[in-house]
């Protein structure tokens, strides 16, 4: 008998980085995300296989469950033994899927290019959760770690408000449909970020005391949440950009790529790679495309609505 799981994408508006010390995050779950389909497969192992949004083949390989129950041959970085050992804290919030088996066939079905960052290994963990029905807040947290908003828009199709309480994930949907999305577009940098690496390399700069810029955060959140104008919107958006800027040490993606758009640009997510929003009055693909950057997506045609 097949299952199918399906997952959102995401995309970060406001609080990246700073949800991990709780403060408010406001995030889009998006039309693209991943299918995971399971059948019976035979000789206590998975027969793994993945698919890029092209069809392609990323990833292949077989995975036995000695090797998952005992989370073994995680030596290195590779997609193998990430896959392994996500799949081993599977196994120990719910052993039955081992226990109980002969085997699987296992296939992945993504809706956007692996490259885009839009939440390939969320929507992963995401769809495993839903099949095993176990937490997959849990299932993150005990094995690629993060605050876990990409998760809540994995299982959400509405814009939401995110944020931990003590550790626990609060999620809170919310409205938001301005007229003014029309003028709002995300452009793709041409560059994978590591969202590993980028919350490390947080980690280890933060100042010791962000109490004042989770306060300044949650506002900001709110008034983004709140405008009625495209003005207003872009203004709430410049703020946050400038703040994360201090926060960070680095240059604003607008100062160091886009200096001469005529409009506001914002880093999502991990700054320096995937997506930045952009907001103009009329389309920018003309200049972004001078610019190299090719991938220019209406705000209508990404985000969940």
């Amino acid at each position: 008998m097949k299952q199918t799981f399906y997952s959102n994408g995401k995309l970060l508006i406001t609080g990246e980085y700073l949800v991990l010390d709780g403060a408010k995050a406001f995030a889009l779950p998006t039309k693209l995300g991943q299918n995971l389909i399971i059948e019976k497969g035979s000789n206590k192992e998975i027969i793994w296989k993945s698919y890029d949004a092209d069809k392609s083949i990323w990833f292949e390989d077989t995975i036995s469950f000695s090797d998952i129950s005992n989370a073994r041959n995680l030596e290195s970085e590779s997609v193998k033994s990430t896959l392994i050992a996500i799949l081993h804290e599977a196994f120990v919030l719910n052993s039955n899927f081992i226990n109980l088996s002969e085997g699987y066939n296992i296939t992945t079905e993504l809706g956007f290019p692996k490259s885009w960052g839009l939440g390939t290994s969320s929507t992963l963990i995401n769809n495993i959760a839903q099949w095993l029905e176990i937490d997959a807040f849990i299932l993150l947290k005990n094995s690629f770690g993060g605050s876990g908003y990409d998760i809540a828009c994995a299982q959400n199709d509405t814009p939401i408000l995110y944020h931990l309480d003590q550790g626990k994930p609060i999620i809170e949907k919310v409205v938001f449909n301005p007229k003014f999305t029309e003028d709002i577009y995300f452009v793709y940098l041409n560059k994978k970020q590591s969202s590993k690496n980028a919350i490390a390399s947080y980690n280890i700069n933060k100042k010791n005391n962000l109490n004042r810029t989770i306060v300044l955060n949650d506002k900001i959140t709110f008034e983004v949440l709140k405008a009625t104008t495209i003005k207003s919107f872009a203004l709430a958006i410049e703020k946050h950009e400038a703040e994360m800027s201090i926060i960070l040490e680095m240059q604003t993606v607008k100062e160091s790529l886009f200096h001469d758009f005529n409009g506001v640009i914002k880093s999502l997510g991990a700054w320096g790679g995937d997506f930045v929003m952009a907001i103009a009055p009329e389309n920018p693909s003309g200049y972004f495309a001078s610019k190299g950057y090719g991938t220019i997506i209406p705000y209508n045609e990404m985000i969940q609505s």
